[in-house]
């Protein structure tokens, strides 16, 4: 399961080393922060609000205590949160039986980006995780909306497969 993920993990990056590591409750007004400094995200609500902060509290619990679940941070050298992405790992009879890794709200802090951060993240996830869980298939979805991200997975051998859709439960 992903707690069996070698972590913590050094990952060479243009700005030096950084290090991934497993999520902990001290990370949170970080990662509320980091969710904030993304626009797209802002729009729906990750303002980064102390009002927010038992929400976002119940939900880094309930990831970390699910073994099919990691909620990974990326820290630079003086233990500063400087990126995250949601690990799930997806048994499934589709494709002989194959397991999958899905990645999710993969971010960088916006005056990190452009410094080889997201590559080494998900280079770590592609060239380690995945081998480590048994996963034949690393795959995310990402909003239509960042052109920029898409061009940035693909020049990592992502391709567009699919469409997705999504329903809001009200």
């Amino acid at each position: 399961m992903l707690k069996d993920l070698s972590l913590p993990a050094s990952l060479a990056t243009g700005n030096g080393p950084v290090t991934l590591r497993n999520a902990t409750e001290r990370d949170l007004d970080a990662l509320m922060q980091l969710l904030a400094d993304d626009p797209i995200s802002a729009k729906r609500g990750d303002v980064g609000d102390a009002h927010d902060r038992p929400a976002y509290l119940a939900a880094l619990l309930a990831i970390v205590s699910d073994p099919a679940n990691a909620l990974i941070v990326t820290v630079d050298a003086s233990d500063t949160l400087v990126g995250t992405m949601q690990l799930t790992r997806i048994p499934g009879m589709a494709r002989r039986g194959s397991t999958r890794l899905l990645v999710e709200a993969v971010r960088v802090r916006s005056d990190q980006r452009s410094s080889g951060i997201g590559g080494a993240m998900m280079r770590w996830v592609t060239d380690v995780a995945a081998r480590e869980l048994g996963s034949s298939l690393v795959q995310l979805t990402s909003d239509v909306a960042r052109r920029d991200a898409h061009r940035f997975y693909e020049r990592l051998g992502f391709t567009g497969s699919h469409t997705g859709f999504k329903y809001r439960v009200k």
